[in-house]
């Protein structure tokens, strides 16, 4: 069954388009198998390039996306809402950093060019082989387990405790206490060790 994957270019105002021709890099996404659209847009971040997205998943009846543009830390979850949105599954969309891994750090156009419709290549491979994923949660039972009851053992149960959380505390011996307990006397105080 043959996938369709669309391709998004952003410029990023200058920061991208200055260094990369981005209108290549979409003109050489079209050519790789999969991939039946592409298309650049100034701001693809912008409300109205989270829309192209939207619209083209439903126009072109997308099925994967691949972003092209500034770093995932930054605007991962703004594209993912935004294919969400369009009806895709957010995990079958890849995002690639053609700004700081391209056009920031290269100065001849023809290279940055090339490197970014590698890296356009690699994400559509990758998204090819994307599968969907459900978010899910497990409950959990807030409550410690503090292995060994010697003096760290039981002060660790015991600054839990006080948290507000139930611990239980095992010791594999038959009383508490450890090193410690076989002790008649500590230093420098002379006190009893039990």
């Amino acid at each position: 069954m043959k996938k369709r994957v669309g391709v998004f270019v952003c410029d990023c105002g200058t920061n991208i388009a200055s260094v990369v021709d981005t209108e290549k890099v979409a003109e050489a996404a079209r050519k790789i198998p999969g991939v039946i659209f592409a298309t650049t847009y100034k701001y693809m971040c912008s409300d109205p390039g989270q829309e192209l997205i939207r619209n083209s998943i439903r126009e072109h009846e997308l099925e994967q996306v691949v972003i092209a543009s500034c770093s995932p830390r930054m605007h991962e979850p703004t594209f993912r809402k935004a294919v969400e949105a369009g009806g895709i599954n957010g995990y079958l969309f890849e995002m690639i950093n053609i700004r700081e891994q391209d056009s920031w750090v290269h100065r001849n156009r023809s290279q940055a060019t090339g490197k970014a419709i590698d890296l356009v290549r690699m994400a559509v491979s990758k998204v090819l082989r994307n599968t969907p994923l459900q978010i899910s949660s497990i409950p959990i039972t807030k409550k410690a387990l503090v292995i060994g009851g010697g003096i760290a053992g039981m002060q660790a149960a015991l600054d839990i405790a006080d948290a507000g959380y139930p611990v239980v505390l095992v010791e594999k011996e038959a009383s508490i206490g450890g090193k410690m307990a076989q002790l008649d006397k500590t230093f420098p105080t002379m006190d009893c060790a039990a």
